[in-house]
């Protein structure tokens, strides 16, 4: 069951170091978030290459940076996993011998049951987190510390989360400018795989489905539609690939309503049905008009 959102206020929410596991556009994001907003003292970023170290301090998004989990995690009350989801099984295991016993850790994965499975028995002070306001473009030279700003951050308890630690992630999302919803990670999966995965395998296969084999003058006529369109697709493969096999069964049963579209819309087509045909426009036409004009943050 979807609570409402929480107001965008800033409440009273401050740690001593907050660790970024993983700091590409996402956990860049949350680390010149956090900077900027003074919640933490210090913000410490895990990298896998000794590149990237100067690199997040040149962006401003850390202020320190190692390749080495223990020393990225000591003295940290706040651990948050920004890398993709297929990974961070093996990362709580690899985080547990070392965190302090009261450090709390999210995540920012677009997956959540897979995620909380994973991660929940190995670290119990786990509670999984979902800031949906991704882009195609990764890495941290990326990064904003706008990013969060009015933008929905699903938090997804389970019945073995502590509520202070749940509390305490909400206020955090919060306070980056978040519009905090809790729910189950079940019913997220099953929301987002209609609102944000659908679209990016659509996305994918329509670039495929054209750009795959090019007839004769197509590329030419490639113009803003395309390229509107099909921005998704522009998305970093491994990272969609873990997302498509962890919630492969409620990404699949969207692409059956998708098909049932299609399928009406073909039926018009052979049947050159007019009347049909404007209908099918015409209910999208409507229906994007009248969730955009309740948006004012797109």
């Amino acid at each position: 069951m979807i609570i409402d959102p929480s107001p965008l206020i800033i409440p009273s929410v401050h740690f001593q170091k907050i660790t970024l596991i993983g700091v590409g556009l996402l956990g860049g994001s949350v680390g010149l978030a956090a900077k900027q907003r003074g919640l933490a003292a210090r913000v410490c970023g895990l990298v896998r290459r000794k590149e990237s170290i100067a690199e997040c301090l040149a962006a401003g998004v850390v202020d320190e940076a190692t390749l080495d989990i223990a020393e990225a995690v000591d003295g940290a009350d706040l651990v948050i996993l920004c890398t993709p989801v297929g990974r961070m099984g093996e990362l709580a295991a690899a985080l547990k011998p070392h965190l302090a016993a009261d450090a709390i850790v999210t995540d920012v994965g677009s997956v959540k049951a897979s995620v909380v499975a994973a991660v929940e028995p190995v670290l119990p002070q786990f509670v999984g987190s979902h800031p949906l306001c991704g882009s195609e473009k990764a890495g941290v030279a990326f990064a904003r510390a706008d990013l969060f700003a009015g933008a929905v951050c699903a938090v997804t308890p389970t019945e073995a989360s502590d509520a202070t630690t749940v509390e305490t992630i909400s206020k955090f999302w919060t306070a980056l400018g978040s519009r905090v919803v809790n729910l189950t990670a079940a019913d997220h999966d099953s929301i987002v795989a209609r609102t944000s995965h659908l679209p990016h395998v659509l996305a994918s296969a329509l670039v495929n489905a054209v750009l795959a084999s090019p007839r004769a003058g197509e590329p030419d006529f490639l113009g803003t539609g395309f390229r509107d369109t099909t921005r998704l697709a522009s998305g970093e493969a491994g990272m969609w690939r873990d997302i498509a096999l962890d919630n492969a069964e409620a990404i699949a049963a969207a692409l059956e309503d998708l098909q049932s579209e299609i399928g009406r819309l073909k039926t018009a087509l052979s049947e050159k049905d007019a009347a049909a045909l404007e209908k099918f426009f015409a209910e999208g036409q409507s229906a994007r008009d009248d969730w955009l004009a309740g948006r004012e943050d797109l």
